[in-house]
């Protein structure tokens, strides 16, 4: 009993390290172990072909390790518990996961399916391929305007119908019946569609329409249309929608299923219905539970089991786990953060105000249009003494508030060539301002700002990109300190140079 005890034991402590051997540890990071595979599919990912900014593996072990910090900073921060995050995870997980539950049998019996209704609903009547022309009538129409419509329909079907009747003609002293010219109806039948009908789409065509099978048009239309032969064309018929001429172009019963499948595949997958094949296959699994699983449990069990045997989905979706960890920790600590912190970034341009100087001067302004002489200084003493970053709404409140518009404006921190009328009256340049409709009278106001910007509002979009990185940058040096790292050298030299 001691000696298959001692087996088992040694069996799977020899099967641990086989499984250790295939796929090592790499690094440890807060006490969690990262395997050589994840590093590996990560490092793989990054720096494929086409990307520009390749990195050695030993170039990439920081990038990867200040990356592994800041998710372990999340799970430390519970981001992982927040119902927000895990809808969103699911969501995409689920993605992945949902196609597993339908097979190429599932969805043959889909289209098979789809292919009987669509052959039980035509049914003997079969599918028709009309034409017809269309003589329009809204529905508030007059009884003059109906009237009207009709004459024009009864016109035209008169000369269409004119070329079906046979002819009477006498030839050498006898009587001799002329067939009607039925070949070239149809070309004529065309001619008259496109020059009369008021169905644009299908008047580009000829009057042509698509094959059409019972139940997809106009009742009236519909009684119509099948009562007709090949070839035939019926008096003009009055629907909702105006007066119809119809010529049967040609009629047929629905193809066999393989000579359709390609086309009803493309359907269904038009459809979604890989979808709804998953999610009827996964509520009968939840049903046959009596109540012991949920769809997250089926889904979180597939999860597993799927991810157990394929390695490259098992990262895919850690990936995006992690990844989602990442984005929401990061702009609580740096994107967001810094974009809020008013006096942060004013006192990182303060500290730094010689790194955002310009090389020529910017004209910090508006150029500003108006319809009479007496809103130019209107406009001037709108703003004076407000912050700019206020004068939009201002001006908006006090000159544009209603449906007159009364001011043009173009706002901002200008350099040479961005604005033609600043280039002409602030930079003193010898261009032509275009003058713009209904605003004949052009003025500026603002001032020139020569060694570079006054405040960090000026250069807000530089300031704080400079100032998340500074941010990242602490942040990451205190999860340095915070949680230990210990790279394993010897498996790192063994990264894509082994077989298994």
């Amino acid at each position: 009993m001691k000696f298959k005890s001692l087996l088992a034991v040694m069996l799977l402590v020899s099967g641990a390290a086989c499984a250790q051997q295939e796929d090592p540890t790499i690094m440890t990071i807060n006490g969690q172990p990262v395997s050589r595979s994840e590093f590996e599919y990560s490092y793989n990912k990054n720096n494929s072909e086409g990307v520009i900014d390749k990195k050695t593996v030993k170039e990439y072990v920081d990038l990867f390790i200040n990356y592994k910090l800041k998710v372990a900073a999340a799970y430390d921060a519970k981001i992982d518990t927040l119902s927000s995050f895990q809808k969103e995870f699911r969501s995409y997980r689920d993605q992945q996961i949902r196609p597993s539950f339908v097979s190429d049998k599932d969805i043959d019996a889909e289209a098979r399916k789809t292919y009987n209704d669509t052959k039980k609903r035509i049914g003997d009547k079969g599918l028709i391929k009309p034409a017809h022309i269309l003589f329009y009538l809204a529905q508030d129409a007059t009884d003059a305007q109906k009237k009207e419509a009709a004459q024009r329909a009864d016109s035209v079907y008169n000369v269409l119908n004119a070329m079906l009747v046979p002819t009477v003609k006498k030839v050498k002293g006898k009587t001799v019946e002329v067939p009607a010219d039925t070949v070239g109806f149809g070309a004529k039948f065309a001619e008259m569609a496109k020059k009369y009908s008021q169905d644009p789409g299908s008047a580009r065509r000829g009057g042509e329409l698509p094959l059409l099978q019972p139940g997809q048009t106009l009742p009236e239309f519909e009684d119509a249309a099948f009562a007709l032969k090949v070839g035939q064309m019926s008096k003009p018929v009055l629907s909702a929608v105006g007066y119809h001429i119809i010529y049967m172009k040609e009629r047929k019963q629905l193809e066999p299923f393989d000579s359709l499948k390609t086309s009803i595949y493309r359907f269904l997958e038009s459809r979604n219905v890989r979808d709804k094949v998953a999610r009827d296959s996964i509520n009968r699994i939840v049903k046959a539970s009596d109540g012991k699983l949920k769809m997250e449990d089926v889904l979180d069990q597939r999860t597993e089991e799927l991810t157990a045997k394929d390695s490259d989905l098992k990262n895919l979706i850690r990936e995006y786990h992690d990844g989602l960890m990442l984005y929401e920790i990061s702009n609580r600590n740096v994107w967001d953060k810094a974009a809020k912190d008013d006096a942060g970034l004013a006192a990182y341009f303060k500290k730094n105000k010689k790194k955002y100087a310009w090389s020529e001067p910017r004209y910090k302004g508006m150029a500003y249009h108006v319809k009479t002489a007496a809103d130019v200084d209107a406009v001037r003493d709108c703003v004076k003494g407000l912050a700019f970053d206020k004068w939009a709404d201002k001006l908006r409140t006090t000159f544009n508030n209603d449906t007159v518009i009364r001011i043009r404006v173009e706002k901002g921190i200008f350099k040479k060539g961005d604005n033609a009328l600043i280039d002409k009256e602030v930079f003193k340049k010898d261009t032509i301002v275009k003058p713009l409709d209904g605003y004949p009278i052009d003025a500026v106001y603002g001032k020139i700002l020569k060694k570079g910007p006054e405040d960090y509002t000026d250069v807000k979009g530089l300031v704080t990109a400079d100032y998340q990185d500074l941010l990242e940058k602490q942040w990451v040096a205190e999860l340095r300190k915070k949680y230990p790292v210990v790279v394993n050298e010897e498996v790192l030299k063994t990264v894509n140079k082994h077989n298994n």
